[in-house]
């Protein structure tokens, strides 16, 4: 129906502003799927209750809504993963701490950024380009 309008930044990007970027946030095809679910009570309506007609008429429309969930789910997991794999690299935690602590937290993923550099502070490795500064 629509294509995702956020176009995913590089992957040397920093973390942030991935964040802020909307790389990851929530797919958009479990959206597209529930439009096609209202597709679907809307023709259960129009069919008045005659199952046969129904199945008919809603074999293309629920194989669709099965695509859109099974690329829902995929997509999810993919960036799922990949936040995992970016906090444990910016913040040099492993997967386990950063489970915790996002069961411990309650906010958005930004603030959820801000916070972890708080909590491993020490631990902290921004995406730096370029050599260190000279130490006067």
């Amino acid at each position: 129906m629509y294509d995702n309008p956020v176009q995913p930044l590089p992957n040397k990007s920093p973390l942030i502003d991935k964040i802020l970027n909307g790389d990851f946030d929530y797919p958009h095809y479990k959206l597209q799927a529930e439009l096609v679910e209202h597709e679907l009570n809307e023709l259960a309506q129009k069919c008045g209750g005659n199952n046969e007609l129904f199945g008919e008429k809603s074999a293309l429309l629920r194989a669709k809504r099965k695509r859109l969930l099974d690329d829902f789910w995929k997509e999810e997991n993919e960036k799922l993963k990949q936040l995992f794999k970016e906090f444990t690299k910016n913040f040099n935690a492993t997967e386990e701490q950063v489970e915790e602590e996002m069961f411990r937290f309650v906010g958005n993923l930004g603030e959820f950024y801000y916070y972890m550099g708080l909590r491993f502070q020490q631990n902290h490795k921004p995406n730096r380009r370029g050599r260190k500064k000279k130490n006067i």
